[in-house]
């Protein structure tokens, strides 16, 4: 898509400012944007107070008449993140930040993922977010940047999100209903509230979705539920639940340019014939305990233990059924305190976290018709991680803050290989990494801060980025942890009471950065050696009225390999790295009167990406407009909500993913079309 495109689609996008703003009230001028506290990092504290660039992202913004299926309908507001595969629920959604992540052809990598203060990535790296309940997440907490410091084994940042709480959102009883084009059809219950000393949250889920392209199917079952009880008051243990089944992911697979040229709707062949997909079964427990008055200071601790039962077809023949049950459980405990020390002000937290997974994994050989004809690999994977970090900040003045942190991780994966008949490939790896951070944040104002870091993260292989490119199994030996340094500094603050900015300029330099190629359909990896990330992240919100919210977000980057010889002897020194945009806008216009109702109207732009290493093909860039709108009737014994929303307006072709360096070509995943859809939600008060 050419500027001229974009230019008139984000026109016409904003276009939908003039009737919202003859929708506002005359008291508007009264509006202003209230205080953001931010729980994330480690030592909860005001937005204003953090030296690290942080986005919190509210419940109005996750709802209001969005499907809530995905983290990208809610983060795109987000700079410095950028989201693929929002449509394939076989591969998972990608979520890159920084660059970082871009190369997981599924799951989450680079970065952590915290669901109600439990872990959801695992010691090796890699994370699901196909368990998240966007339908009771009352927010979402974003660090841009490396926080290995804080919580070890990731490169990118952290995404945070949280439930409702029963303690605070009032008692409330609910039921949400969706249905669209392409098949798609939701059902959410949910119950909350408080009956002192208990509260609780339950919500359950279910989705039935076809999807845009033959074979892309999705039917899905979830639960997020969690019962507390306040011990004193300022002490709470809150058990938790979650469940997922997914009982078919379908995997369409990626096409050619000329077959997208030839039909963007199509399947691949095999994707057909081997019908490509997969199953999950998945529970999780929890318990926290949260004690805010211990020694004059702050306990949190949590245990938890998730089972998982996954099988994948992968569109291809060969070694490509792959199948594994997953133990994944751990503990971890910080306390936080002020102290005076030196005749400075001080708050420090220190902490631990340790975790486990163990998967007895099975790799099964499939012929073109889909039967299969032996077993290619059967390995028992354990993963153990242990985390001790320190953080503190200390008031130098009434206007400047230090934070100094450091931590320690101790990574050991281990492969018991059950399939010897071609050798033992059983064997370990252990991995000692130490990570730390500086940060200086100056109240330039009142209503303005400064804020500067420098840090380094670490990035182990997961045990698939661990295969042997030969087909053998066990570890492959060429392959190491990535390691990175960075450097950020940044603003943010308020112009009058309605204009909210922040402002973000990083530079990272990675070493042995780990990058995927492609070998008989199969992903393996490498190191390539070196790579740099500079990029500015700008955000801007504006409460133009007491009704009316304009939005924007904008990320320019550049993403280099420095230097790069890949094992084929080919040079890729100074390219892009494949699959990430130079630049991302995110504009929105968002009308919300204090009855309920809404007209929310959204554009998301993405600049042409390369497809692969060589840099000699690329996907275009595109612009989608997206619109909602909402009514709400109050009734005597219950609330009506109904809402209408079409994503990509004027039905522009692009592509939701790209598979980096895919064999043959591969590399394009198209976008639905336009989509209309539905939805009516009552709550009992």
């Amino acid at each position: 898509m050419n500027n001229r495109h974009f230019q008139w689609q984000a026109g016409m996008a904003l276009c939908g400012l003039l009737p919202l703003a003859a929708l506002s009230d005359n008291g508007s001028e009264q509006a202003a944007l209230a205080p953001v506290m931010i729980e994330t990092t480690r030592l909860s504290r005001a937005l204003d107070d953090t030296p690290l660039a942080v986005t919190r992202v509210e419940r109005s913004d996750i709802g209001s008449g969005q499907p809530q299926l995905q983290l990208a309908e809610s983060l795109a507001r987000v700079p410095g993140l950028y989201f693929q595969n929002s449509h394939n629920f076989a591969q998972g959604q990608r979520i890159s930040a920084r660059g970082f992540g871009a190369r997981a052809p599924f799951g989450i990598r680079g970065l952590r993922i915290i669901y109600d203060g439990i872990p959801e990535t695992l010691p090796d790296g890699q994370s699901q977010v196909d368990a998240l309940d966007l339908d009771s997440a009352a927010s979402i907490n974003v660090i841009r940047g490396p926080a290995s410091v804080q919580y070890g084994n990731a490169s990118g940042g952290v995404i945070d999100v949280r439930s409702v709480d029963g303690r605070t959102a009032g008692y409330r009883a609910q039921v949400r209903g969706e249905a669209g084009e392409y098949g798609y059809r939701k059902l959410n219950a949910q119950l909350a509230g408080e009956q002192e000393p208990f509260y609780h949250q339950v919500s359950l889920t279910e989705l039935d979705y076809d999807g845009y392209r033959p074979q892309s199917a999705v039917r899905q079952r979830r639960l997020n539920a969690s019962v507390g009880m306040a011990l004193t008051d300022q002490r709470a243990l809150t058990f938790q639940v979650n469940a997922l089944e997914t009982d078919t992911a379908q995997d369409p697979g990626g096409l050619t340019r000329q077959q997208v040229r030839d039909n963007r709707h199509q399947a691949v062949a095999n994707a057909i014939n081997l019908d490509a997909g997969q199953t999950v079964r998945q529970q999780r427990v929890g318990l926290r305990y949260d004690d805010t008055a211990l020694l004059g200071g702050q306990l949190s601790g949590y245990t938890f233990f998730t089972r998982r039962e996954f099988e994948q077809q992968l569109p291809f023949p060969g070694s490509s059924l792959v199948s594994f049950d997953r133990n994944f459980y751990g503990a971890g405990i910080d306390f936080t305190r002020p102290v005076e020390l030196f005749g400075l002000h001080h708050r420090y937290v220190v902490g631990v976290d340790i975790a486990r997974q163990e998967d007895d994994r099975l790799r099964r050989n499939v012929n073109p018709a889909g039967a299969v004809t032996g077993i290619s690999g059967d390995e028992l994977q354990t993963g153990t991680s242990t985390g001790l970090f320190l953080q503190n900040d200390s008031a130098l003045t009434d206007t400047l803050t230090l934070t100094l942190g450091a931590r320690v991780d101790r990574v050991r994966l281990a492969i018991d290989d059950r399939l010897i008949s071609d050798g033992d490939d059983s064997g370990s790896r252990t991995f000692d990494e130490y990570s730390y951070s500086t940060g200086l944040l100056w109240h330039l104002h009142a209503d303005h801060q400064v804020y500067a870091n420098v840090g380094t993260a670490f990035e182990t292989p997961t045990f698939t980025e661990f295969a042997n490119p030969d087909g053998s199994g066990g570890f492959n030996p060429d392959i190491t942890p990535q390691q990175t340094r960075s450097a950020e500094i940044g603003a943010r603050g308020l112009l009058a009471p309605r204009w909210r900015y922040d402002l973000a300029l990083f530079g990272l330099r990675v070493r042995d950065e780990i990058t995927p190629f492609e070998d008989d359909g199969r992903t393996f990896y490498e190191n390539a050696a070196r790579t740099e990330r500079q990029g500015l992240e700008a955000a801007l919100m504006h409460t133009a009225t007491a009704r009316l919210t304009l939005t924007t977000a904008w990320t320019w980057a550049s993403y280099r390999f420095d230097t790069f010889r890949d094992r084929n002897g080919n040079d890729f020194s100074n390219n892009r790295l494949p699959g990430l945009p130079r630049h991302t806008l995110f504009a929105e216009s968002a009308w919300r009167h204090e009855a309920g109702h809404f007209v929310i109207i959204d554009t998301r732009f993405a600049s042409d990406v390369e497809t692969r290493n060589a840099n000699d093909e690329q996907a275009g860039s595109y612009a989608v407009v997206n619109a909602r709108i909402g009514r709400q009737w109050a009734l005597p014994a219950q609330q009506l909500d109904m809402h209408l929303g079409i994503n990509n307006v004027f039905n522009r072709d692009y592509f939701s993913n790209i598979r980096i360096n895919a064999n043959n070509g591969q590399y394009y995943e198209p976008a639905p079309d336009r989509m209309i859809y539905a939805g009516l939600r009552v709550t009992l008060p």
